[in-house]
């Protein structure tokens, strides 16, 4: 699948300018590139304007894949630092994923049965 077809930007409180658009791009691309069975990418970034000085700024990530989907937000006070968080944690959490598959695949056990089990006779 074309990462364009499956990456989904949306905006709360704030306009999505190209410029923008082409940074989540390019900053998600590397998660395509290490996980190849990504379905769909949601990335919503949103504007909180408190009643403090401060602003913040939060990017959320939601990875739906094979198994559970992978959630997670960062927020900061600037834009394009959130997106980075929130793109080095689904990074994370996609290699930790591959490779809790690895263990499990390379895991084998033994299975102790108390009953014999009949030989098939071949016709």
């Amino acid at each position: 699948m074309n990462m364009s077809d499956a990456l989904i930007i949306s905006g709360v409180h704030l306009d999505l300018t190209d410029a923008l658009k082409s940074a989540v791009r390019e900053k998600v691309e590397k998660l395509f590139k290490h996980e190849s069975h990504i379905i769909r990418l949601r990335v919503e970034l949103e504007f909180n304007a408190n009643n403090s000085k401060r602003n913040e700024f939060t990017a959320k990530g939601h990875i739906e894949i094979k198994g559970p989907p992978l959630i997670l937000s960062a927020s900061t006070d600037d834009l394009y630092k959130s997106i980075d968080q929130m793109v080095q944690g689904l990074d994370r959490m996609l290699r930790r994923r591959s490779r809790l598959r690895t263990v499990k695949r390379k895991n084998v056990h033994e299975i102790d049965l108390t009953t014999k089990i009949p030989k098939a006779s071949s016709a």
